[in-house]
């Protein structure tokens, strides 16, 4: 069974920075595309970054390009993702996802759908 663990999260000004991390269990992370999404109370959950299989392949929303960083280590079976300069509207509970069948050919990184599993998500403050 697959289990995906978010930590790093936590009450930041705006400006500020950390690095989320998600840890998985019960499956070799390497085998997945895995993406972060994040929910903002009253919003829909939104795509925020994504990274292929072998860490070559990665994509971003446009709120974000320049500013968060994803990565990944399969050998620690863990995915991260860096955010910097952050905003008050970046305030969210941040989610990463597990894809079986998003390749860098076939699917959409930022569709929510084609993500198989999740975590139970982090909570990121930035107080302005």
């Amino acid at each position: 069974q697959v289990q995906l663990v978010e930590s790093g999260g936590g009450l930041v000004q705006a400006g500020g920075s950390l690095r989320l991390s998600c840890a998985a269990s019960g499956v070799t992370l390497g085998s997945y595309h895995m993406g972060w999404f994040r929910q903002a109370p009253g919003k829909e959950r939104e795509f925020v970054a994504a990274i292929s299989r072998s860490g070559s392949t990665t994509y971003y929303a446009d709120s974000v390009k320049g500013r968060f960083t994803i990565d990944r280590d399969n050998a620690k079976n863990m995915v991260f993702l860096q955010v910097n300069s952050l905003k008050p509207e970046g305030t969210a509970i941040y989610y990463c996802a597990a894809s079986v069948s998003i390749t860098t050919v076939r699917g959409s990184p930022r569709a929510r759908a084609q993500y198989d599993y999740w975590g139970q998500g982090t909570q990121v403050t930035v107080s302005s």
